[in-house]
């Protein structure tokens, strides 16, 4: 339970940095923002649903 909050918070802070990254005009940090977000959110969603049962 502990990884799934961990991996979320990691998430959302990757997409706060991709919101103000994309705002300054910044492509490597965006690019570096959306891949984070997207392998940090993976994670959560996939031990989330691990751990309801939904996965084995």
């Amino acid at each position: 339970m502990l990884f799934i909050v961990v991996t979320t918070l990691i998430t959302l802070f990757c997409v706060w940095g991709l919101i103000n990254t994309a705002r300054e005009k910044n492509a490597l940090g965006v690019a570096f923002s959306l891949v984070g977000a997207l392998v940090f959110g993976w994670f959560s969603l996939m031990t989330f649903l691990e751990w309801l049962g939904v996965v084995s």
